[in-house]
């Protein structure tokens, strides 16, 4: 249980970590790059970082559900029992964050591996030469850039998730649980729309000015 639980904090981390640069960071710096200096960047930064990115995002969730599995089934032998309940044999007061942010983690993962990855998969390779560009290249571009975007937003409440099972406040009915999970969703999202609009004004000191 311990090197599960280790396993998912390590590719947590490579995988968030990485979803804040390349919202953050890379894709105000791309800005400044001629298509010369694509063909070389994009392949080493990108194509580097995005296997990081959607492998950190694989391990975390198979380690994350293999560290509920195994709790459930093997360290308490509840096998889920109560999970949806509240009552005198519910679980669900104790449980609430881990549903809220696995549903949330589970729409991140799934939007990385069949959202952004096919398409950056043939923006990469496009704009590295290994192939001929699509027709539809801008509109690739355009939805990668929105469904990393979703993610960025969801990232913080996602977190608060994770944490909450031992960390934030027991809920006594599904009607309060909602209510909280609707509270960080709004202030969250809030969050993470101030501080995307703000990167590309960040660090731009060391930048040649034009």
């Amino acid at each position: 249980m311990p090197l599960v639980r280790w396993i998912h904090l390590f590719f947590g981390i490579a995988w968030i970590g990485h979803l804040f640069y390349f919202n953050l960071v890379q894709v105000h710096a791309e800005k400044a790059l001629g298509p010369d200096q694509k063909k070389v960047v994009v392949p080493n930064f990108r194509g580097r970082a995005i296997w990081w990115f959607r492998w950190g995002a694989m391990f975390t969730f198979v380690s994350g559900l293999l560290y509920i599995f195994l709790e459930e089934l093997f360290v308490n032998r509840l096998h889920f029992r109560g999970w949806l309940s509240y009552g005198p044999d519910g679980r669900a007061a104790a449980n609430m964050w881990i549903l809220f942010g696995g549903l949330l983690g589970t729409i991140m993962w799934f939007n990385v591996w069949f959202v952004i990855w096919p398409r950056q998969r043939v923006i990469i390779a496009s704009v590295a030469g290994l192939r001929e560009k699509p027709a539809e290249f801008d509109r690739l571009v355009a939805v990668a850039a929105k469904f990393s975007k979703i993610n960025f937003y969801l990232a913080a409440p996602m977190l608060f998730g994770m944490l909450g099972r031992s960390h934030f406040p027991i809920t006594t009915s599904w009607g309060q649980a909602v209510a909280w999970w609707v509270g960080v969703l709004v202030v969250g999202v809030g969050i993470a729309v101030h501080v995307l609009m703000a990167a590309g004004r960040v660090g731009t000191e060391f930048t040649p000015k034009t």
